[in-house]
This record gives structure tokens, C-alpha cells and sequence, in this order.
């Protein structure tokens, strides 16, 4: 059975020493807290969310995820033929026919959010590279942070470094804002109150400029894409990591990867599914997501000899909680969610949610504010 949970507590006890106690949260509490503000709930073989889905191929399992507006037509590029408005019939169809292997390679050419489910046999190779805090716990308090990512993972380790104290800047360009804040905004509200909102675009030079004096401020950097989306802006990690700062990469697979992914296909991906009478069902909701942004932010609470680049492939950190006894099904009894284990049946409690007491801020309110109390001019 996995124990994501055990590790999130790990990692959360590491990061309440690290704040002094100022940061005092369940780990596992936090895995859940977003179907808790949603009200999302187990759907077996498709996502909570709705966006993806558990497929067989030949030889296995698959997970994958349609939820950017492109990606239905994406997967009738990896399938081969026009698939219409609903993929799923035309993606379940080729798979029937054809390996994981070939599905894998098909995917990441085109840029699918979708993988392989790792069988037992392949789970300790997938967390190979999981990285774990081992220096003391330190103090973020006063850091100034710079936060490039979006969604869940690199927003809630920007959450969790500014609960400890730390000054929080997130940063969009005009071009992609941050996705969620479409989504459900107690969430977004719990992940980014109290924090700062710049808005700069590198394809004007000034602003340009402005965004590399700002990173170059940094204590700890913050991303959550693939590297090359900040080298395009012309931001240069190991210069950063060079001068003593902290550099936190979070990706779908490692920095050395070009694999998409979102929380859920990439949970699966890593071994972390359950089965019952009818074939594979996620565990969770995008669990992958909380689990690198709780381990990312207690790296960036360790000390280090020096500046470092903390590489957070999620794949790994969730494939490194995947034990060798495969995680019991969750069925539904008297509107109670039942697992049954060794010791008899265990009633899961509900997810459960935090306070969202502070307002986040509005797309590019503190550019000025923000650059100015640098003293960076444009």
C-alpha cells in the first residue's frame, strides 16, 4: 500500500521545526484539501476532476488527461484519426491494439499529459531521483521568494514558505496567466493570500530587464514547467544557484524530461492506483500535485552548504511512497467510503478544508509596488 500520507506527515513535521511552529498542518490533511473547497469525489477510472481516464492497453494501464483546450485534438494526432468533441472512444479503441510502450512514445512526441502506469515491477526505478530533506530544518522568514509557477504543486510550496514568514511575489506574464484562477477560488485564495502579484512581459526589453533583477533579488526561485520556459526568458538557474540562492524546479518527470503532466495522470503513472472487480481507479485527487509542492517547500527549508537546484520530478516523489502491497480499493457503503485491510474494515474520513481568511491579489495589482521596494525601475 502506498503511504503518501505517512511521508506528507513527514514532511510537514519537517517543515512546523524549519517555521518554529508558525507552520502547524497535517500533511495528509493538505493531499485533500482541494476535493474538500470542490466537492469532488471518487469516480473510479476517471479523474475527480472529470478530465481524465484510466485506459487498458495490451499490456497494461494507462492514465491520461484531455484538460487544455487543445488536447482533444492532440490525441487524435497520437490515435491517427479525426475523434470529434469525445476522445475517449477513439483512445480506448487504439489502445486495445497497442502497447504502453507505443502509447508513451506517441504522447510525450505530442505533448500529451498522459503515461504508462508503472507496474510493481517497474515502481522502484520510476522513483529513482526522488528527492528527500536531509539538512537541518531552517528559518525562510524574511526570504523573499519568486514564484513562476501555477496551479497546485509550486503554489502550494509558495503557500507554506510565505506561512513561514517568507515574502511571496508571483509572477505572470500577460501572456499565461496562472489557469487557476479560473478554477475554484477558495482554493486559489488558500494558496495565494497574502501574497504579491507581478505582471511582467519578457518580449518588451525593459520588462525583460526588470524580471531579471527581480530573480536576481531572490532568495528562493520557484518553477513549475518545463526549464526551458524560463531559459526562454533568458533566466539562467545555475547563475542563480551560483550566488548562494535556492532554485525549486518542479516537472512532471525531471528537469531531464519533456513529459506533460498533471497531478492525477502522473500520480498513476508512478504505480500510486487501486484496483477492484473492474480494472485500474486513481487514488485521490492529483495527488501528485500536494505531495512535490509539500516536498519542495521542505527542501527549501533545509539548510544547504551553498546555493542549490532542488530537481522535484513528481513522478519520483510520489513512486518513492508506492509500497509493494497494491492499495485496496475504496467502496461505497451507506454513504460512508469503506477500505477493507488486514485488520477489518476502515471508514475513510472526509477530506477536510482550511480557513481562506486572506485575499489573493488580483492579477498584476503589485507590479509597481513591488518593483519600486526593490528599487528596480523600468
Amino acid at each position: 500500500m502506498g503511504d503518501a500520507a505517512a511521508r506528507a506527515r513527514d514532511l510537514t513535521d519537517h517543515i512546523r521545526l524549519a517555521s518554529d511552529g508558525a507552520v502547524d498542518v497535517d500533511g495528509a490533511v493538505l493531499l485533500s484539501e482541494r476535493a474538500a473547497l470542490t466537492g469532488f469525489h471518487r469516480r473510479g477510472a476517471v479523474t475527480l476532476g472529470g478530465t481524465g481516464r484510466l485506459l487498458p492497453a495490451t499490456d497494461g494501464w494507462v492514465a491520461v488527461n484531455c484538460a487544455r483546450p487543445d488536447d482533444v485534438a492532440l490525441l487524435g494526432a497520437v490515435v491517427g484519426r479525426d475523434i470529434g468533441n469525445d476522445p475517449w472512444p477513439a483512445v480506448a479503441d487504439w489502445l486495445g491494439e497497442h502497447s504502453r510502450a507505443e502509447f508513451d512514445e506517441r504522447a510525450a512526441m505530442l505533448g500529451v499529459a498522459a503515461g504508462s502506469v508503472a507496474r510493481d515491477d517497474e515502481v522502484t526505478a520510476a522513483a529513482c531521483g526522488a528527492p528527500t530533506p536531509t539538512g537541518d530544518p531552517r528559518s525562510v522568514a524574511d526570504m523573499l521568494v519568486v514564484d513562476f509557477s501555477a496551479l497546485w504543486a509550486g503554489p502550494l510550496c509558495a503557500h507554506l514558505l510565505g506561512s513561514a514568514g517568507a515574502r511571496v511575489v508571483k509572477v505572470e506574464t500577460p501572456q499565461r496567466p496562472d489557469g487557476a484562477r479560473s478554477g475554484n477560488a477558495d482554493f486559489y485564495r488558500l494558496l495565494h493570500g497574502g501574497h504579491e502579484s507581478v505582471v511582467l512581459d519578457p518580449a518588451v526589453a525593459a520588462e525583460r530587464g526588470a524580471l531579471h533583477r527581480l530573480v536576481a533579488s531572490a532568495d528562493i526561485v520557484i518553477e513549475a514547467s518545463r526549464p526551458r520556459a524560463l531559459r526562454g526568458f533568458g533566466l539562467d538557474s545555475a547563475e542563480f544557484v551560483s550566488a548562494g540562492a535556492t532554485w525549486i524546479s518542479i516537472t512532471a518527470a525531471g528537469r531531464g524530461s519533456e513529459r506533460i503532466g498533471f497531478g492525477d495522470d502522473v500520480a498513476a503513472s508512478a504505480g500510486l492506483v487501486a484496483y477492484d472487480h473492474t480494472g485500474a481507479m486513481f487514488v485521490g485527487d492529483a495527488i501528485a500535485d500536494p505531495l512535490a509542492g509539500l516536498t519542495a517547500a521542505a527542501l527549501a527549508m533545509s539548510a544547504t552548504d551553498g546555493g542549490v537546484l532542488w530537481d522535484v520530478s513528481m513522478r519520483a516523489t510520489v513512486a518513492a511512497t508506492v509500497g509493494a502491497t497494491p492499495t485496496p480499493a475504496a467502496r461505497s457503503d451507506a454513504g460512508r467510503w469503506i477500505v477493507d485491510t488486514a485488520s477489518g474494515p476502515a471508514v475513510l474520513a472526509p477530506p477536510t478544508r482550511r480557513p481562506t481568511a486572506r485575499h489573493a491579489p488580483r492579477s498584476g495589482r503589485d507590479t509597481s509596488a513591488v518593483l519600486d521596494s526593490l528599487g528596480i525601475r523600468l
